[in-house]
């Protein structure tokens, strides 16, 4: 069992930045892929980003590649987003998730969740 916790979100401007974290329950953090996912009001929610275990190999959405970047600390079990480079549409509230299987984590159906963080990204 995995319990995720996500933090960091709140308001930005345009053109800002804004880092998100996510803690994790447990002795073996470093054994699951992670992912960051975001759901605007009225879309689906989608992959932003995702990272193996080691955090050797990560992946992006088209929409936010350049401008967020995801990493971990498996000494502090913790998953991160920095975003920068904000944009109105990238308002939405984001969830982290966790997997052992890093492709189920990419086509976005892992097995655990968190409750996520609101951003906001006013114009």
């Amino acid at each position: 069992q995995v319990q995720l916790a996500e933090s960091g979100g709140g308001l930005a401007q345009a053109g800002g930045s804004l880092r998100l974290s996510c803690a994790a329950s447990g002795r073996t953090f470093s054994s699951y892929a992670m992912g960051w996912f975001r759901q605007a009001p009225g879309r689906e929610r989608g992959l932003v980003a995702a990272i193996t275990g080691s955090g050797a190999i990560t992946a992006y959405s088209d929409s936010v590649k350049g401008r967020f970047t995801v990493s971990r600390d498996n000494s502090k079990n913790t998953l991160y987003l920095q975003m920068n480079s904000l944009k109105p549409e990238d308002t939405a509230i984001y969830y982290c998730a966790a997997d052992r299987d890093f492709i189920v984590v990419r086509t976005g159906t892992p097995t655990y969740w968190g409750q996520g963080t609101q951003v906001t990204v006013s114009s």
